[in-house]
């Protein structure tokens, strides 16, 4: 793939569509971007060399499944040139979903997923609290997610 590959207008509205249904076939995209389906895949394939698109996701309702409780967590370690080796900590933690290194008052910021407060508690107390490196946390319980989008181009 050529290194001076530059995105184009073409490319964002393939980007939106996909964003707004992963599952739409590129005959569809052709047809609403008025390119070939060939076009689309080739396109597709070259911001997936670029990084840009690094695959597709499913959007669950965690509830439905039985995790009534999302939360993030702040988390201040001890030193911050323990960031690596906690994290790599926090990775084995199935219940947690994302890991941001952030600025302000904590190191690290975490999203998780837990069934009840009782299994919460646990995750906080029996894993996340005994990883090396982290002097203590922060728990903010979501209440409702009123918004989870991509950017629009």
């Amino acid at each position: 793939m050529s290194k001076n590959y530059e995105i184009d207008n073409v490319d964002l509205k393939i980007l939106n569509l996909l964003m707004e249904d992963a599952k739409i076939p590129y005959t569809e995209i052709a047809k609403k971007v008025f390119v070939s389906g060939g076009t689309v895949h080739v396109r597709m394939k070259k911001l997936e060399e670029m990084g840009v698109v690094q695959g597709t996701t499913l959007k669950l309702d965690y509830s439905k499944l039985g995790y009534d409780i999302t939360c993030f967590i702040g988390i201040y370690l001890q030193k911050s040139s323990l960031y690596d080796e906690v994290v790599e900590r926090l990775r084995e933690i199935p219940e947690i979903v994302t890991v941001n290194y952030t600025t302000g008052n904590y190191s690290i910021f975490v999203k998780l997923h837990c069934r009840d407060t009782k299994h919460l508690r646990e995750v906080l107390h029996d894993k996340i609290q005994k990883v090396e490196g982290i002097e203590r946390t922060e728990t903010l319980i979501s209440l409702e997610e009123s918004l989870s989008r991509h950017i629009s181009f």
